[in-house]
């Protein structure tokens, strides 16, 4: 999970910010108060109790760690979390987690989690897309030779290839805002019957959702596509950031010298060498994404109303997949926002292969058609 070590050289601080332990602590609190009051609005538990609950929790402190430990037992800290509330807040602590089973404040503070995380990840891939549409406007015609197989093909511009970058990228994080714009609070009991709240459960549901700006959905404790669809969106998107990363370090070599990022990193050794740190990390941060994700598809197959072992595995999982996701935005962002465009070198490899008509006119048009086809 969070590395203070590694988590800036791969652009994952900020996303991991709202991904520690501290921030997953706030989550089920935050869950647990708001289904107390939510409980409260339709006379399920007092509204004293209700206010009660939430005014401990607000002075409530807990260590992590010893949540941690003491979530050993029941395989979840959600179980360690409610002692603590029902302790702390005396005899309101009868109205503690009304009607909801570990799942439902699990899964609800994971959602919340990914929207916090979320908000980052999506400006930084923003932010990435508006460096190459900026890029691509800027060199709509600047002349350079394509490559197909590694080898020099026929005449492009740069325009048209930063365009390309930034189409990948707007059309990735249209598809993973989707995801985001709706996701879903959980909330079912026991067994995913709403029983424990009836005939309640599913106006308070409603208001579980409304309070924590979640979409109202019906219980979908092993009903996983929505974790699917999250986690394909993912790394979709971080392979949107490593495309035009790798094209940027093979731009960037000696023998090409075709762009060079603004901040280059150095060599501990070899005091010539400029390398493209920013794209190196974000193509490294996104390399993590497809494995992250096999995980959390291959962990679907939740068994009848509860699953042991498939839905553990996805908690640290989702996590890890938003930093890498989000730190290969993150580094991307800051490659492409200082990229250094060389005319002359490119103008200089496309001669090497003499006789091809370099008229950026084609490739110009197509650039105007990409950017105006923003969304």
């Amino acid at each position: 999970m969070s590395s203070a070590l590694f988590d800036p050289v791969f652009g994952a601080d900020r996303v991991a910010a709202r991904l520690d332990d501290a921030s997953w602590v706030a989550a089920l609190v935050a869950v647990e108060v708001a289904l107390a009051r939510a409980a409260a609005e339709h006379g399920v538990v007092p509204a004293a109790d209700a206010a009660r609950i939430a005014a401990v929790a607000g002075d409530l402190r807990i260590d992590p760690a010893e949540l941690g430990r003491a979530a050993v037992e029941g395989g979840n800290p959600v179980i360690p979390l409610v002692r603590l509330l029902r302790e702390a807040a005396g005899e309101a602590g009868r109205s503690v987690h009304p009607g909801a089973t570990s799942q439902d404040v699990m899964d609800t503070a994971a959602v919340l989690l990914t929207g916090w995380a979320g908000e980052i990840v999506l400006d930084d891939l923003r932010g990435a897309a508006d460096a190459a549409a900026a890029l691509a406007a800027a060199h709509r015609t600047t002349p350079m030779i394509a490559r197909t197989l590694g080898q020099q093909a026929l005449p492009t511009t740069f325009g048209l290839v930063a365009a390309g970058w930034c189409a990948g990228l707007d059309r990735a994080t249209a598809g993973l805002a989707r995801p985001f714009s709706a996701l879903p609070v959980q909330l079912g009991g026991a067994a995913g019957t709403l029983a424990a709240l009836h005939p309640h459960g599913p106006a308070v549901a409603a208001s579980l959702a409304a309070s924590l700006g979640l979409s109202d959905t019906p219980p979908w404790h092993t009903e996983r596509t929505r974790i699917g669809e999250l986690a394909g969106a993912l790394a979709v998107a971080a392979g949107a950031c490593a495309k035009p990363a790798t094209d940027v370090v093979l731009l960037a070599g000696t023998e090409l010298g075709e762009v060079s990022e603004a901040a280059p990193g150095d060599s501990s050794s070899m005091p010539h060498k400029r390398n493209p740190i920013a794209a190196i990390t974000a193509r490294g941060a996104a390399r993590r994404a497809p494995g992250l994700a096999a995980v959390l598809l291959a962990a679907a197959d939740h068994e009848h109303q509860r699953a042991a072992g498939a839905w553990h595995a996805e908690w640290q999982t989702l996590g890890e997949l938003l930093r890498a996701t989000g730190g290969a935005a993150a580094r991307l962002r800051t490659c492409l926002k200082g990229l250094v465009v060389h005319p002359d070198r490119m103008a200089a490899n496309l001669a090497l292969t003499s006789g091809t008509d370099p008229s950026p006119g084609h490739a110009a048009d197509l650039v105007d058609r990409l950017l105006a086809d923003r969304p």
